[in-house]
């Protein structure tokens, strides 16, 4: 394996897994801004508010996006797969 290849694959792997995780993130870190500014105008300072709605908006976000989640690691599965006859010579 070449140096490059395996730069490729990294980098494939990291952007896969971030796009893979950025909308349960996004949503979590959305309700969080949310939930905070009504804390912060209602003076309830209670953090087990936050944390339950976060876990359930994040919950309900992963539920919505796994089949485009499983797709995309399914792809980028059978690509990883297809590059392993160009990794090891088949001597």
């Amino acid at each position: 394996m070449d140096a490059q290849l395996a730069i490729d694959v990294c980098h494939t792997m990291v952007w896969t897994g971030l796009m893979i995780a950025a909308p349960i993130l996004v949503a979590g870190i959305a309700v969080g801004l949310v939930i905070a500014l009504l804390q912060a105008l209602t003076q309830i300072q209670e953090q087990t508010i936050a944390t339950v709605l976060k876990i359930v908006a994040m919950v309900l976000v992963a539920a919505y996006a796994m089949p485009w989640m499983t797709e995309i690691m399914l792809e980028r599965s059978i690509d990883i797969f297809h590059t392993i006859p160009r990794v090891i010579p088949y001597d």
